[in-house]
């Protein structure tokens, strides 16, 4: 008898596992859908600004709003309205799985830290929580960082040089290296480092301070979209000089300089153009198109979670009532 109850609690056990295991891997791949579609719809939607920032900061023209238009303007008339968006495809090919694997790894690096601090299904502590957003961007930049490369590639360069993503890996094989596709990857990482923890230490606050202050677990759709500007704008600031550096380190074979070490970039880009004109360059842009795609995005992310979720509850229902009437 003792034998029959062992067993049927190790039966419940496996079972239990079995379904904690299920439940694991239905919010992984929630989060990497989630995060997918976040990055897709926040990269498509600033584009042609994010293109026009790229141009100026491998350049050594002077920025402003006036010149960044007349430029817009001027690729509009040349090659149409559709060139805007030229190197999106490989934005797209490197931001879905980015995005995807940073949002997911994001939530995984939450549960861990949650888990060890003692706070597990509760907002983490500031440095826990400044700390996974971190370790996410790290993840999601080493990965994927070779397609960052490309899209900068593609993005400076005129349609006759590149045809295609491929075309692009190809062609910097053969003539480069294939060490010139981790070019720029030490200021990548030193850059995303402050950029995906305070982006996400400040959305994930302000969600925070939301609830204690509102009562309202769920904030309106444009109140998270004004968090997530919020986050965009410290987060790109506070890392903006090294996302120069390693564009121009990237797009070095293509504009004729040869950009070593990121201090030697940082030197030659401040002695030619200055600290302000040089290493923050387009960063009035960034202001601009930073908040609003950082918005987006973790807006999407979150909308996106909620309606998962909600399907999934009204999925188990329906199961339910199916048992109840075959019963």
């Amino acid at each position: 008898m003792g034998t029959g109850v062992q067993e049927q609690r190790a039966t419940l056990t496996q079972g239990e596992g079995s379904y904690e295991g299920l439940k694991h891997t239905r919010s992984v791949l929630n989060s990497l859908f989630s995060g997918a579609l976040a990055g897709a719809l926040a990269k498509t939607a600033v584009a042609p600004l994010d293109r026009t920032k790229i141009i100026f900061q491998v350049s050594s023209a002077r920025f402003s709003a006036k010149e960044a238009y007349r430029l817009i303007y001027r690729t509009y008339l040349k090659n149409g309205f559709l060139s805007l968006w030229r190197g999106n495809s490989a934005t797209m090919v490197r931001v879905i799985p980015y995005a995807a694997i940073q949002f997911c790894a994001h939530e995984q690096y939450k549960e861990l830290l949650g888990g060890y601090y003692g706070f597990q299904g509760n907002v983490l502590p500031p440095f826990p929580r400044l700390l996974a957003g971190s370790m996410a961007g790290t993840t999601a930049a080493m990965v994927t960082y070779p397609l960052d490369m490309v899209r900068a590639r593609m993005a400076v360069t005129p349609k006759e040089m590149y045809s295609n993503i491929l075309h692009v890996f190809v062609r910097i094989s053969r003539e480069e290296g294939l060490k010139t596709l981790f070019r720029g990857f030490t200021p990548t990482m030193l850059g995303v480092i402050p950029y995906a923890g305070l982006s996400f230490f400040t959305y994930e606050t302000l969600k925070k301070l939301h609830l204690e202050r509102s009562g309202r677990p769920q904030p309106y759709s444009y109140e998270r979209l004004a968090f997530g500007a919020c986050a965009g704008l410290l987060g790109q600031s506070a890392s903006y000089p090294l996302d120069v550096v390693r564009r121009r380190m990237q797009t070095a074979g293509v504009t004729g300089h040869t950009y070593g070490t990121i201090l030697g970039t940082m030197k030659e880009i401040v002695s030619e153009e200055g600290v302000i004109r040089g290493l923050y360059k387009g960063l009035s842009m960034n202001w601009v198109k930073g908040p609003v795609a950082v918005g987006i995005s973790f807006t999407t992310f979150d909308m996106t979670q909620i309606l998962l979720r909600k399907l999934h509850q009204i999925r188990l229902g329906n199961n339910d009532t199916e048992r109840g009437k075959r019963g």
